[in-house]
């Protein structure tokens, strides 16, 4: 994935974190900044970045979906939505591929947050009981890791609704001098 891609796959993931309150509006704008650098480029994209910390908690939410539309990114919805939920979900597993979270601290993310409600991470909520039960079914949580690894796998190459739909040449255009 060439590094506008990726940039812009991490502002989507830390949006979609973001808007199940699993990470700070900090963190978005820190993505908008570090998207910036990689080359997307778009007025509302410049103003999300330029949000200071104090301001990010209030102005990312109304700053965020200009800044997706113009770059041809798709958001996820605000809140407790299922689709909001499983883009989350999808965004934690890409960061324990990325080495973010270790597989242990995964499934205890989503099974804590989504528990056995959430038909998309059921399997994960599964495997975080295997890890508490792992010795009384002799198995090592070594075992159980190549499992959880597998099933980020399956999550982060799914895509829900677009969200992994590359960013349009024309959103990829360089600052003005």
């Amino acid at each position: 994935m060439n590094p506008t891609d990726s940039a812009a796959l991490r502002l989507q993931d830390l949006a979609a974190l973001w808007s199940v309150g699993e990470c700070r509006a900090a963190a978005v704008v820190d993505a908008a900044c570090d998207a910036l650098v990689a080359g997307l480029d778009s007025p509302s994209l410049r103003i999300l970045a330029a949000c200071t910390r104090a301001e990010a908690d209030y102005d990312v939410h109304e700053l965020l979906p200009p800044a997706f539309d113009e770059l041809g990114l798709v958001h996820s919805p605000f809140g407790d939505e299922e689709d909001a939920l499983e883009d989350a979900a999808r965004a934690l597993a890409r960061r324990m591929l990325a080495g973010e979270l270790t597989p242990r601290e995964f499934t205890r993310r989503v099974h804590a947050r989504y528990g056995h409600e959430l038909e998309l991470t059921e399997r994960v909520a599964e495997l975080d009981d295997e890890y508490d039960d792992a010795e009384y079914h002799d198995r090592t949580p070594t075992d159980v890791e190549a499992a959880v690894v597998a099933e980020a796998r399956r999550l982060a190459a799914q895509g829900h609704g677009g969200l992994l739909m590359p960013t349009p040449p024309a959103a990829r255009t360089t600052a003005p001098s």
